[in-house]
């Protein structure tokens, strides 16, 4: 969440996001990488196996809530978390995966003031995110989602960690310009299920920086350790959801329906797409995170209109490619990044054109060659004249 952009911010608010949401961002645990580390396998292995388990967990969530008609989205998301909560468990006992939660100082203390608030965040954005599948085509939804660094921008300035700064919210108007012209192309537009996803962003980006506000540099967690941690409080508390609200009403017909070996497969892929993403963290920069994460909502829109034959029009398209390219041009930075890669290419240029001038001085094809390739001097012209 943190930009080159912000002006200020508080030294004892370092910039922390080491939790993963089920479905889609792996930028949470970005700041944890410096540098891609070395690794057997290409790059592109990793990328294609996170964007294959991101997409196909969304694209797995609307069949069962939609094609196989289990209207509990509640109980979905609680069992994805006691699945994970359980296999968590299972492998800091018998493996050495989680060890490096022995690194984390969490007392009584922290995981009241900092893990129970942040958990319970983190089930409402669970929650609200999954209930939009029921009134909202997936195309749509991951338009939406292109929205979210605004509400993590916004949030981060209402909890004072960032001074406001017109230049960066220059740069993620454009993604409000493509978000809103996406809406109003959207045919099958349900004010309900708008809520629904607008409420889970805004949860979710709650959740960022609450992280980054309670939570010190010495938590850092990667994905697996932060469902260690996040997993058993957000399934109590969907539990308890679910329970009030959609337990009344739900029948083995309904599990039946769906299939018992279906659920599993759909938990086990839940908890893989994190370790996807830890693996992701881990061998790649924040770059390829950024444009793998672009691939990854086009791939699911052009998914969802085979797959749930959503419609989509030619507005939706083009607000959708505003809103990614706005999305990109906030998260490499902005106009200063962009400014800086220009300066450095036309630097660059000069200290080429003077080297090959340097080699052949006399040269006519040279000359011609400098003046191709940058503006001279007014020296160098009179020099031109003279010859």
């Amino acid at each position: 969440m943190s930009r080159d952009s912000f002006d200020e911010k508080p030294e004892q608010a370092e910039p922390l996001l080491p939790t993963h949401d089920s479905e889609d961002r792996p930028e949470a645990g970005r700041e944890m990488t410096e540098s891609p580390s070395k690794s057997s396998l290409h790059p592109a292995v990793y990328i294609f196996a996170w964007v294959a388990l991101s997409s196909g967990v969304i694209l797995f969530n609307k069949w069962i809530l939609d094609s196989r008609n289990f209207k509990f989205p509640i109980f979905l998301t609680t069992w994805h978390l006691a699945s994970a909560s359980i296999i968590t468990q299972i492998l800091a006992r018998f493996t050495t995966v989680l060890d490096s939660r022995h690194k984390v100082p969490m007392t009584q203390r922290a995981y009241v003031r900092a893990i129970l608030p942040i958990g319970l965040f983190f089930s409402l954005s669970l929650v609200c995110g999954n209930m939009a599948y029921l009134y909202l085509s997936v195309s749509f939804i991951q338009m939406l989602k292109a929205g979210a660094p605004v509400a993590v921008l916004l949030t981060t300035w209402a909890f004072r960690l960032a001074k406001p700064n017109l230049a960066v919210f220059g740069n993620i108007c454009i993604i409000v310009v493509g978000v809103v012209i996406a809406s109003l192309g959207e045919i099958r537009f349900v004010v309900i299920g708008v809520v629904f996803q607008l409420g889970g962003i805004l949860f979710e980006s709650t959740r960022l920086v609450m992280i980054q506000r309670l939570l010190s540099a010495e938590f850092k967690m990667d994905p697996l350790v932060s469902l260690y941690y996040f997993a058993p409080v957000c399934a109590i508390t969907n539990g308890l959801l679910t329970f009030i609200f959609e337990a009344p009403y739900m029948s083995i017909a309904d599990f039946e329906r769906v299939g018992y070996f279906t659920l599993l497969i759909n938990a086990a892929c839940a908890f893989l797409l994190n370790v996807s993403s830890l693996l992701l963290i881990g061998k790649t920069s924040s770059l390829v995170l950024t444009l793998s994460g672009v691939l990854k909502n086009i791939m699911i829109v052009f998914a969802s209109m085979i797959m749930f034959h959503d419609p989509v029009s030619s507005l939706q398209f083009l607000g959708f490619s505003i809103a990614l390219g706005g999305l990109v041009y906030y998260q490499l930075g902005g106009a200063p990044a962009f400014s800086a890669y220009w300066q450095n290419y036309r630097s660059q240029r000069e200290s080429n054109a003077i080297s090959m001038s340097d080699r052949t001085p006399g040269s006519l094809e040279s000359q011609s060659l400098v003046t191709e390739m940058s503006e001279p001097s007014p020296e160098a012209r009179t020099e031109v004249k003279a010859a």
